[in-house]
């Protein structure tokens, strides 16, 4: 008896996991060392507010905005305030809460790191801090935010955009030189400098 082949399956072929556009950047600590790292260029919302324009042709936040909320984000990530996702095997830390860091395993940068972020939300003002921790630490987008605090649409970007101008504001960052002076050059040299003429 002769058997009928069956034909064989054909493999699969999965296409490759998406690859996150990375960037290669060298970081410094607060204790002044560096080290070179991977960043994922489109992690933060931030960064797609950025890099993309309104209908006006103007990007939707400014550098100051942007910046400013950046800064938020890495003292926020160096006061390891993230809650844990993973289990700890760590046996010093049976007795604490699970996801809390025990308070003796806080660096002296981890400390000031929490401080001005605290400071920081603190300047912003309660009604507008919420937003911030949302976008910029929590890395949650606008849609997520509109939605789960039952706001209506395109409200998130107008208040997210007050919160980093006063979060800007309390940075010392702004989007053009103002004061006295408002940027002008004098000239270059010293305060007794006269320039000679040549006849």
């Amino acid at each position: 008896m002769t058997e009928k082949l069956k034909p064989k399956k054909k493999k699969q072929v999965r296409p490759l996991p998406y690859q996150p556009p990375v960037e290669a950047r060298t970081l410094k600590n607060a204790d002044g060392v560096t080290q070179d790292v991977l960043l994922h260029v489109n992690e933060s919302p931030l960064t797609w507010l950025r890099t993309h324009k309104d209908k006006d042709g103007a990007f939707m936040i400014s550098d100051a905005q942007f910046v400013a909320g950046e800064k938020l984000r890495a003292d926020f990530t160096r006061a390891q305030l993230m809650p844990r996702t993973t289990s700890s095997w760590d046996m010093s830390r049976a007795g604490c809460q699970r996801g809390l860091p025990i308070s003796t395993d806080f660096s002296d940068g981890t400390l000031a790191a929490k401080q001005r972020v605290n400071e920081a939300l603190q300047a912003v003002g309660p009604e507008l801090s919420g937003i911030l921790q949302d976008v910029c630490c929590f890395l949650k987008g606008l849609s997520l935010v509109e939605a789960e605090r039952r706001w209506p649409a395109r409200t998130a970007k107008i208040v997210l955009a007050l919160a980093l101008d006063r979060l800007a504001a309390h940075y010392g960052f702004a989007t053009e030189a103002v004061g006295k002076n408002a940027g002008k050059i004098r000239n270059w040299g010293a305060d007794d400098y006269r320039p000679q003429i040549q006849y």
